[in-house]
């Protein structure tokens, strides 16, 4: 199906996005950079986080070289922060291992932190015109349906299939520039006309080439069975607050939910938070509960239940003294801290 490359190619120079900022670049730094931020998040999301990113850290080495905690608070909001710590490593390794260039393969690009197989390919074709295929989670949608592909994608073995697949619809010897524009083209027509659930068939430029299309079931297609499976977690966020008004942040463990950012201490019930607080009763007031709210990750759902608690003055710092702050004003909220935990700390603090 080369026909499918080149009326892709076509489409892309013509109807494809082209006024992205990280597009009409070949630094695989700056691609890179863009394409962590697009995994599980909206293009516009991403446009408000990626100027600011790089104003602050303008080429790998000053990413390198920053502190964890940095990059963590210029990432917080963006959610999924493995990919920040994974950003950091990244970097790090790129300066150390490779001399602050990145590799300028697919296969190599892999062998670093936080770069899988799909992310190394848009970078190798992107930075360095090679001959490979892409396979996101929107490509594999257009694919599966270019190819009424039938096998369930749920199965490792199905999903290396449908590569070979994608990889045999490329040219023997596509120019670099026409990488750039099929690899641009499957993100679009992913991001777009492609959609999960309503695909605009009528205006897709591949439609006659498209089996799922032809047989009249787009939907049907990508196959895959196994569900996602998120289930209900509750946590109690104790809000100790001094008498001036300050509120307590405990830094996370560097591993699991919201590693490594700041939050206010978690329990899994208000109860167990007493209870870890028992030598300071008397520095304790009475505690307040606060209206509970919701945040999905990938796999959980979180029932945050805030309670405040007075905390007096001149007791001595509780819960991991050695990794924690007070924060009095919203303006000290420059740190990484989780979006909901951030939100309502702006409700509670003045600006």
């Amino acid at each position: 199906m080369s026909e499918f490359f080149t009326t892709l190619v076509q489409w892309q120079r013509v109807h494809g996005r082209s006024g992205l900022p990280w597009q009409g670049t070949r630094d695989p730094y700056r691609v890179w950079l863009s394409e962590i931020m697009l995994q599980q998040t909206q293009v516009g999301t991403v446009l408000a986080y990626y100027p600011r990113f790089l104003a602050r850290f303008p080429d790998v080495q000053a990413l390198a070289a920053a502190p964890l905690d940095d990059v963590l608070a210029l990432w917080s909001g963006l959610g999924y922060y493995t990919r920040a710590r994974n950003l950091h490593r990244c970097a790090q390794a790129v300066v150390q291992d490779w001399g602050g260039h990145f590799p300028g393969t697919a296969q190599a690009l892999q062998t670093l932190p936080g770069i899988g197989p799909s992310t190394a390919a848009a970078i190798a074709a992107f930075c360095f015109g090679e001959r490979i295929s892409i396979l996101d989670g929107n490509v594999k949608r257009v694919l599966g349906r270019a190819l009424a592909f039938a096998g369930d994608l749920a199965d490792a073995r199905q999903e290396r299939q449908l590569w070979q697949h994608a990889q045999a619809l490329l040219p023997p010897q596509p120019s670099a520039d026409e990488m750039v524009a099929y690899t641009q083209g499957l993100m679009d027509l992913g991001a777009g006309l492609c959609a999960r659930t309503r695909p605009q068939c009528l205006l897709c430029p591949v439609a006659a080439l498209c089996q799922a299309h032809q047989q009249q079931r787009a939907t049907d297609f990508p196959v895959k069975t196994r569900k996602l499976q998120r289930r209900t977690v509750p946590w109690c966020l104790l809000a100790l607050q001094r008498t001036d008004g300050a509120i307590w942040l405990q830094q996370r463990p560097h591993s699991g939910i919201w590693a490594g950012l700041y939050c206010l201490p978690v329990f899994d019930t208000l109860a167990d938070g007493l209870n870890a607080l028992a030598p300071h009763t008397d520095a304790l007031g009475a505690p307040q509960l606060q209206p509970a709210f919701r945040h999905q990750l990938t796999h959980r759902e979180l029932v945050l239940q805030p309670v405040l608690l007075p905390w007096h003055h001149s007791a001595p710092l509780p819960l991991g003294a050695d990794t924690g702050r007070w924060v009095a004003r919203c303006s000290e909220l420059d740190i990484g801290l989780p979006a909901p935990v951030r939100q309502w700390l702006q409700a509670q603090l003045p600006d």
